[in-house]
């Protein structure tokens, strides 16, 4: 049998490499077997540190005896979800057709063209508790695909049509700035109506952290709903001091099984914990940021950034243990390993992470976190950022000790990665960041402009997906991270504020517009799409304070500058050498700043339409009444 997955990229796919199932990775030769063979394919959907993912893989994959029957009967293809983010979603959604309990694994049974026509979570070897076992559900596909194909065709065909034209929907423009400020209002009293008074987050069990929620909730507070700011902190607070916090190495676990709290799901993502370090710092909880950010330096931290996440399970005295190894104080843990690392280096969660640690060390007054930052951000950029003949930039989705996958990049990477560095570039005032994350933002909007919508990744998405002709399917739910289309859009109008030109404020609009009907209906699934809308219907704040050489740290106005905040607001501190340094690379907003009478001087502006320059916090303080 052969062993393809023994060097992949992924850790998922490398861990069964040894498994006695003929597995094939995500590409077209796997389908191309299934059309020689005229058998189904059965699509397998996992990541590393997935629980229930290891139990089938014990309890299934590990049998030779299944290994054989399986090979007799479909081609079996093993994908990384968090390598191969398209395939997943593109099936997650064909899934919701033939289950409600989505999730993962997942386990999609499709044509030799790809169509799903069947799929379901968690299978056990034995049928219990009204679920079918993985080998009755695996007869019934192959019976099915053998004794009724037209019937299996027309079903996968149809769906495939019901999901191109969901894709397609059209979309309006962004509602009026006080229509849409009601619409965020009734929006955060839906998410109020939905809090769990007795331990904090929303709903029963199980319960996530919902980090972009919360985010949005945060600034929506800053803009005057303080409501919605004292929630975002009354649940910060109530995670911090729950179970789901590891108390000896700082990260939060991924959710809870119970309303407490309690019993979290041990795995810890990246993407999670980026994201709760920077609403950490957005509140001021220096214990809770400096935790997540110890987490980040001390356990994630692997050769090319941040690995993507760290297994629910470990060995405990040599037997394989979920969560115990969290149980142990710091002296216990000292005597057993460390819960396995997926090392796996994802563009899209590196730049959650990068452009957390600047915010927080902006915020928090910790040079630590920015140092961290650039150095992940110049090891990304090495290794991710690509330049083609032509000049066009490529990304590189995931990489693992040096070695980039052939997986094809996402939006995510280019959004997350460009808010990143462009908070990055903030807060050191290092110009080179935002001139890499402008030219990302700029290839995916020349890419748009395209293809005729407001934008999209260069070379375009999955090519398996696009030969097989299926339907693909943006994830946009916000629930754990922002969605593609909220990062791209997040870069975009950070960019209009530093330069001051339009098509990047209309890029911004247009992708949020795509979303807000979504988003107004189920506010806690897009926190991300909602702080969007909620920073568009603001007012467009700048404010540039620069300093002279060497006395940057210190002054009053440049700390006053570094700590602020709001969903409409840009604020930049940067030394008279810097600030001409990003005039030069194009940067509207710092042209002419200078120091006045060789004083720190502050220019605030409204929509561009910038004051007098100030040299005291007082007169800037005047000026913004």
């Amino acid at each position: 049998m052969a062993s393809r997955l023994e060097n992949a990229v992924s850790p998922y796919l490398r861990s069964h490499a040894g498994n006695p199932v003929d597995w094939w990775p995500w590409s077209a030769e796997a389908f191309a077997e299934a059309r020689r063979r005229d058998v189904p394919v059965m699509v397998s959907i996992g990541y590393a540190t997935c629980h229930w993912c290891h139990v089938m893989a014990r309890e299934t994959f590990a049998d030779p005896a299944v290994g054989e029957w399986l090979a007799e009967r479909v081609v079996s293809v093993k994908v990384d979800r968090e390598e191969h983010p398209e395939v997943d979603a593109a099936y997650m959604a064909a899934a919701g057709a033939f289950t409600e309990q989505l999730g993962w694994p997942l386990t999609v049974f499709a044509t030799p063209e790809g169509q799903a026509f069947f799929a379901a979570t968690y299978l056990p070897p034995r049928a219990q508790q009204g679920m079918p076992s993985f080998r009755e559900v695996v007869e019934a596909v192959v019976a099915a695909w053998h004794e009724r194909r037209d019937e299996v065709l027309q079903s996968a065909s149809g769906l495939q049509d019901a999901l191109r034209a969901a894709a397609a929907r059209p979309t309006g423009p962004l509602p009026a700035a006080d229509d849409l400020t009601a619409a965020l209002a009734r929006a955060t009293a839906e998410l109020a109506g939905h809090e769990d008074s007795a331990h904090g987050g929303f709903g029963g069990a199980p319960k996530f952290p919902v980090a972009p929620a919360l985010l949005m909730l945060h600034g929506r507070g800053l803009a005057g709903d303080a409501a919605a700011g004292a929630l975002a902190a009354r649940t910060l607070a109530a995670l911090a001091a729950s179970d789901l916090r590891d108390p000896v190495e700082g990260g939060f676990f991924r959710y809870a099984t119970r309303r407490d709290w309690s019993e979290p799901h041990y795995e810890r993502m990246l993407n999670d914990n980026a994201l709760l370090l920077e609403l950490a710092a957005r509140l001021g909880d220096r214990e809770t940021a400096a935790g997540v950010i110890g987490f980040l330096r001390d356990v994630m931290r692997v050769e090319g950034g941040f690995a993507s996440g760290q297994d629910s399970e470990s060995l405990i005295d040599g037997e394989r243990n979920e969560g115990g190894y969290y149980a142990l104080g710091a002296e216990g843990r000292t005597a057993q390993p460390a819960p396995p690392l997926d090392e796996k280096v994802l563009t899209a969660w590196n730049g959650l992470a990068i452009g957390a640690l600047a915010i927080a060390s902006r915020l928090l007054d910790e040079p630590a976190g920015a140092a961290l930052a650039a150095e992940v951000a110049d090891e990304l950029i090495a290794a991710h950022v690509r330049l083609d003949d032509d000049g066009a930039i490529r990304l590189v989705r995931a990489s693992r000790a040096g070695r980039a996958s052939d997986a094809a990049a996402t939006l995510e990477d280019a959004g997350d990665l460009a808010v990143g560095l462009l908070e990055l570039a903030i807060t050191t005032g290092e110009e080179r960041y935002a001139v890499t994350a402008r030219a990302i933002v700029d290839a995916c909007r020349h890419a748009g402009e395209r293809a005729g919508v407001p934008a999209a990744l260069p070379g375009g998405g999955d090519p398996v997906l696009a030969a097989q002709g299926l339907a693909t399917v943006d994830d946009v739910n916000e629930g754990s991270a922002p969605s593609g289309a909220s990062a791209i859009a997040r870069a975009a109008l950070l960019l209009h504020r530093l330069t001051a030109e339009e098509a990047y404020r209309a890029m911004a609009e247009a992708l949020v517009a795509a979303q807000l009907p979504a988003a107004l209906e189920r506010p806690i699934a897009f926190g991300a799409t909602l702080q969007l809308a909620s920073a568009l219907a603001a007012p467009s704040q700048q404010l540039v304070v620069v300093a002279p050489e060497g006395e940057a740290d210190d002054d009053a106005l440049v700390v006053h500058a570094r700590h602020a905040q709001g969903d409409g607001m840009l604020a930049l501190a940067l030394s008279e050498t810097r600030a001409a340094a990003w005039a030069a690379a194009g940067f509207e907003l710092l042209e002419g700043r200078t120091t006045v009478g060789g004083r720190t001087a502050a220019y605030p502006c409204t929509d561009f339409v910038c004051r007098l320059p100030v040299t005291s916090v007082d007169g800037l303080r005047t000026a913004e009444e």
